[in-house]
């Protein structure tokens, strides 16, 4: 017996800006407050050992509420190889704990973020995969409240193959202010 979801139909990784591109540009624009250009840059300044290309990228600067649901190619820098695949089981737990929780907050960009951190993280390995060639992450958030939120994701190879699945609780909280205007 066997059988999968079908991968989502998104553009090829190729086609794509990565995120440091994406904050590049958003740093350009002489409309972005002082205040979030800060974070911005300490966001770039971040030395982090994956590279990812949202699909869909947000609207920084809108606090309209969106869809739980993120797309994004990752994969990690730099050539891990043919080594022994629980290294590359050990790169998609890094990965797949990158953004993960903020997709149940995309429905509440209105509030700024106090405390956000993880209770707990469950991975199923299903096929071989490597680490450092593209993967699509797909991330949804199916509930959130009590100052929780569920996330699921699902990583899949570029040839169509569902390579892992995760899930994902935490424990949110907001400030009860809704958050000024980004520009």
């Amino acid at each position: 017996v066997q059988h999968q979801f079908t991968m989502p139909t998104v553009p090829p990784p190729e086609e794509l800006l990565t995120q440091d591109e994406l904050i590049q540009k958003f740093l350009q624009d002489p409309n972005v407050a002082e205040g979030y250009r800060k974070r911005l840059t300490k966001i770039q300044a971040q030395d982090v050992p994956i590279e990812i290309k949202p699909v869909n990228p947000p609207d920084i600067f809108s606090s309209e509420p969106q869809e739980p649901k993120q797309l994004f190619w990752v994969r990690a820098r730099g050539y891990i190889g043919e080594t022994d695949m629980k290294v590359h089981c050990c790169v998609a737990a890094y990965i797949s704990d990158y953004a993960f929780l903020g997709t149940a907050l995309l429905p509440h960009r209105q509030y700024r973020i106090k405390f956000m951190v993880s209770l707990d993280h469950s991975m199923w390995f299903h096929v071989p995969f490597r680490a450092d060639h593209w993967m699509l992450y797909e991330c949804e958030s199916p509930w959130a409240g009590g100052c929780r939120g569920l996330v699921q994701g699902r990583l899949w190879r570029r040839d169509g193959v569902l390579a892992v699945t995760c899930a994902q609780e935490g424990v949110i909280r907001v400030e009860q202010t809704q958050q000024q205007s980004k520009l």
